[in-house]
């Protein structure tokens, strides 16, 4: 059987994975903001917009500070670093089998003209 291991990078792509939650990021990326002011835009309750906070503060990609019934969210940026890199490595990947694929039909076509 196997065992699973939560990483962070888990935490982080699972935090990504909802749309309401990279739109609660993108907001914070332009300052930081209450969980009601995030809760605004998508009409949820304070309670939903907690919920997804609490996903994004367990993850790492937000920050909250509670001053009496104030919560206040800043954004934390450096775990999408983490995110970015196991991305960036598909990126090459893909990059050098399309650069690969490139090259083949190349030589492909210039037969074929050869050919005629």
């Amino acid at each position: 059987m196997v065992e699973y291991v939560d990483s962070s990078l888990d935490r982080i792509f699972g935090a990504l994975s909802d749309p309401t939650r990279r739109a609660m990021l993108r907001r914070l990326a332009g300052g930081e903001r209450t969980v009601g002011e995030l809760a605004q835009p998508f009409d949820m309750s304070f309670a939903a917009a907690a919920k997804h906070v609490k996903v994004l503060e367990e993850a790492g990609l937000l920050h909250r500070t509670i001053d009496g019934r104030s919560h206040r969210c800043r954004l934390q940026a450096g775990p999408l670093a983490e995110a970015d890199r196991w991305l960036a490595y598909y990126q090459r990947f893909w990059s050098l089998r399309l650069d690969d694929l490139e090259t083949a039909l190349t030589r492909h076509h210039a037969r074929k003209r050869s050919r005629k």
